[in-house]
């Protein structure tokens, strides 16, 4: 496919992920400007990717610029704004809008790995797959909900999927000051550690630690902590007779009532329960890696 051109689609089938629109346009406009909590079409989520030129969103107050390479997830509504000034060159995008929980949770995902920003090669596999799809729809007339459905899915694997190689992308020496960082939480779990500390230990901006982790584990440090000391009590409360708040204290939380707490956000009973249910919970050991 080798002309620009772009496709609408209504139906009002909740139960599926939906293909609302779909296109590949040339931008010249300087009026072209759409607002994420103004439009009166909502309950739905975009992708918009520059092949050429510059285009920029607004977003959490920042004015990003979005040149070739690069596009951007947001949802609608929400608070944002993505325009076109006049420049040197037209702004040629790929887009899509979708609809359906499907595509609400895969945008929270990848947003939550990348931001709203992410940055791709023109050769990359979500760019192949974007354009068999658009091929799909201008020259073998495909226009089934379901089949769209089914082409859109394929499209959505490919963004996770490039989504993750790039949250892995990590620097070896970033590599070694998260495992430094894993080492010390794991030897030191039972002592009430602070972010702060653990940063300081690794000599490192808090920040900048917390960046890391997210990218490359998909998590926090103080929820990796919260993690390994969860195994401990589990381990502690199976295979000792101490009291369930020794247990709790020995492993790190702060009091009985917030080890409790966070014990029924991770096993849905108390410690008391799943050391009596020996039968249902046969397991000397749990863990979260």
């Amino acid at each position: 496919m080798n002309e620009q051109a772009s496709f609408a689609f209504r139906n009002d089938d909740p139960s599926i992920l939906t293909l609302d629109s779909i296109g590949w346009q040339s931008i010249q406009n300087p009026d072209y400007s759409f607002t994420g909590d103004e439009r009166p079409d909502f309950g739905h989520v975009i992708f918009q990717y520059t092949l050429n030129g510059l285009g920029y969103i607004e977003y959490e107050q920042q004015c990003i610029p979005l040149p070739r390479g690069t596009g951007f997830l947001v949802k609608v509504p929400s608070k944002h704004r993505y325009f076109y000034k006049s420049e040197d060159e037209p702004w040629e995008v790929l887009w899509l809008n979708l609809s359906g929980d499907e595509a609400s949770r895969i945008w929270d995902l990848v947003i939550a790995q990348e931001g709203p920003i992410i940055r791709r090669d023109p050769n990359s596999p979500i760019i192949h797959a974007f354009r068999k799809l658009l091929r799909s729809i201008a020259e073998e007339k495909i226009t089934d909900k379901y089949q769209l459905s089914a082409k859109v899915y394929e499209w959505m694997i490919a963004l996770v999927q490039t989504s993750r190689e790039v949250s892995r992308e990590i620097s070896t020496s970033s590599s070694s000051l998260i495992q430094r960082a894993k080492d010390f939480m794991k030897q030191h779990y039972a002592q009430p550690l602070t972010l702060d500390q653990l940063a300081e230990h690794c000599g490192v901006n808090k920040y900048h630690l917390c960046r890391l982790f997210q990218k490359s584990d998909q998590t926090s440090p103080l929820a990796y902590l919260r993690d390994r000391r969860m195994e401990a009590a589990v381990a502690l409360l199976r295979t000792t007779e101490l009291p369930v708040q020794t247990i709790g204290e020995m492993c790190g939380f702060e009091n009985s009532s917030y080890f409790g707490k966070v014990f029924r956000e991770y096993m849905s009973m108390t410690p008391k329960e799943y050391r009596m249910k020996k039968i249902e919970f046969p397991y000397d050991a749990i863990y979260y890696e």
